[in-house]
């Protein structure tokens, strides 16, 4: 005899009503303990341990970040990878988290495990980045940095016409900011490659 055929046996005296809002408190209380167990793991693999964890990380890209500007800084703030390579926003994280799932195919079948491997890859995983970047805006970098925040009085006048460059070409960060948190692939950077920002 099942479970459900056994408690409704002993509720024979139950209403129809006191059953089911008793399974619908169990769906509730079931509910509200996987979202919150997604939640924990989602927050979990957005940590520096969990990036670093595996060698192809830790012994390729994050050596390269060790001492970057993004890394040890004259204010203290400290970017880790997560803030670079995750978006903040729900819908877009938990559409990024599933496609890194995929990447965990290629950790299991060595696809980047040596540093060979890994820089002969480097130019299509760096393009992977920039794509993403350049379609969004740069959304993980406006996240902390806010153009209308900056002072370009504090800035060098190659920077200050750059950066008016960027308003009216349609620029976006990565198009010139990138290599600067990990060593800069061979290749076209991103500005060349003329990818398209979504609308």
């Amino acid at each position: 005899m099942g479970w459900w055929t056994n408690l409704k046996q002993r509720c024979t005296t139950c209403s129809r009503v006191t059953l089911g809002a008793g399974v619908l408190a169990a769906t509730l209380v079931v509910s509200f303990v996987m979202l919150a167990a997604g939640a924990y793991g989602l927050a979990w693999t957005n940590t520096e341990q969990f990036c670093t964890g595996c060698h192809e990380m830790r012994d390729n890209v994050y050596a390269e970040f060790k001492g970057t500007i993004h890394d040890v800084n004259r204010s203290g703030v400290r970017a880790i990878c997560s803030n670079c390579h995750v978006p903040h926003e729900p819908w877009p994280l938990i559409k990024r988290k599933m496609q890194a799932s995929f990447e965990l195919w290629g950790h299991f079948m060595g696809v980047i495990d040596t540093k060979e491997k890994f820089q002969a890859r480097r130019y299509e995983l760096a393009t992977h980045v920039w794509t993403r970047m350049k379609q969004t805006d740069s959304l993980e970098c406006r996240n902390c940095h806010h153009a209308d925040a900056m002072d370009p009085d504090k800035q060098s006048d190659r920077a200050k016409a750059r950066h008016a460059k960027m308003k009216t070409e349609g620029l976006t960060c990565i198009d010139c900011h990138f290599g600067i948190a990990h060593h800069e692939p061979d290749g076209p950077g991103p500005q060349e490659l003329k990818i398209g920002r979504a609308p």
